[in-house]
Formats: structure tokens, C-alpha cells, sequence
């Protein structure tokens, strides 16, 4: 297994609840460590800010799911015309 690179300062984008509790356990384990060299805080400060970019679309999703709309979901199925000839005529 090739051995890790030090970090670089950069952290991929956070997209999903499962990227964000693994940066944020990134992070926390970063800010514990007290001799942290330059590049460390750098990407420290990155996954941070990727953390709050995901926190802020997560937040503006939940201000815009009133405005969606709130009925049952239908699959394409459900209408009874799915075009494999099944009709009854």
C-alpha cells in the first residue's frame, strides 16, 4: 500500500451526510493535534469551509422543502399506460 502524501490544503467538496460526518471526524481529529505543520492547517481551514458550504445548502434545501410539492410520488408506472401493449382492447 503506497504511504499517504502529506496534506495539501485542499479538501474535495462535501456532497453528501456521509462525506460530511467523515470531514467533520477529519477535522475534529486535525484540531486536536497540537503540532499541526502549515499544510495540516491549511487543509484544516479547507475542510472547514466545505463543512459550511454543506451546511448552508442542507439549510437552504430545508427552507425550500415547503415550497415543493408535498403530494405522493407516483412512478411512471402508475398511470397504466406504460406501452407494452397490455391493454384489454
Amino acid at each position: 500500500m503506497p504511504k499517504r502524501t502529506k496534506a495539501n490544503g485542499f479538501a474535495r467538496p462535501v456532497t453528501t451526510r456521509r462525506d460530511y460526518e467523515n470531514a467533520s471526524a477529519v477535522a475534529k481529529r486535525l484540531s486536536n493535534q497540537s503540532d499541526r505543520d502549515s499544510a495540516a492547517e491549511r487543509r484544516l481551514q479547507a475542510l472547514l469551509k466545505e463543512l459550511d458550504e454543506y451546511d448552508e445548502l442542507e439549510d437552504e434545501e430545508e427552507d425550500g422543502a415547503d415550497l415543493r410539492y408535498s403530494g405522493p410520488r407516483r412512478r411512471w408506472s402508475d398511470n397504466g399506460s406504460d406501452g407494452n401493449g397490455s391493454d384489454d382492447s
